[in-house]
């Protein structure tokens, strides 16, 4: 009964868990180039990252070439983590606003051009915990660390519900704005026509009246 309580609780960490933002990504990267990738994290979350150049040939050290240099910014613009001409690396911060964080990469131009392998992970929320040393910190068993971590997934996707209930009442803030400018553009709009329009018509009135047509 236990174990079938246990399976059942790591389905249903492991199906909340797919909610929360991961970034797992492997690129090529060209000397002299930049690479941003965008995530959209919402405000007190904590997030973590890692990064690492990909050895071309394991037999020989890595090339003073495959370097790199990684600037993370807030949606403000604000410099979370930066780093020149590293092989390797990682970074970890609690956010302060909700918005797109930003993460760019470049390499410095070679002659001849090199080409970088890069990998890079990016978790925020319930995933940019690390289960594995809570457990061991707290000497607990495996159903005590299944147990917090389903908790924090239940409280991270009742933050993000409300995340996203502010966000659909600011977008319909911004609806009825749009459509109220709107309306008065086209009220105006259309005084401004009728005006011409009556412009028009007293300048032949008058036009004709001269000419003795009328």
């Amino acid at each position: 009964m236990a174990i079938s309580s246990l399976a059942l609780l790591s389905a249903l960490v492991a199906l909340c868990l797919w909610t929360s933002p991961v970034v797992c990504l492997r690129f090529d990267l060209q000397s002299g180039q930049i690479k941003c990738i965008s995530e959209e994290i919402k405000i007190n979350a904590m997030t973590v990252g890692k990064y690492s150049v990909i050895n071309p040939s394991e037999s020989v050290p890595l090339p003073e070439s495959h370097r790199v240099s990684i600037k993370v910014t807030s949606p403000y613009g604000e410099s979370m983590h930066s780093a020149e001409n590293v092989d390797s690396g990682n970074f970890a911060f609690v956010t302060k606003e909700a918005g797109d964080y930003l993460a760019c990469f470049w390499t410095p131009e070679h002659k001849p051009a090199a080409t970088i392998t890069f990998e890079f992970e990016w978790k925020s929320g319930v995933t940019a915990k690390d289960w594995t040393s809570v457990a061991k910190k707290s000497q607990v068993e495996l159903m005590e660390v299944e147990l917090k971590k389903l908790e924090d997934t239940v409280k991270s996707i009742h933050d993000e519900m409300f995340y996203l209930r502010s966000r659909e009442e600011e977008m319909q803030d911004m609806n009825r704005s749009t459509n109220s400018r709107m309306a008065w553009l086209s009220f105006l709009s259309l005084v401004l026509c009728l005006s011409v329009a009556g412009l028009q018509l007293w300048h032949l009135k008058t036009f004709f009246e001269r000419k003795k047509l009328l």
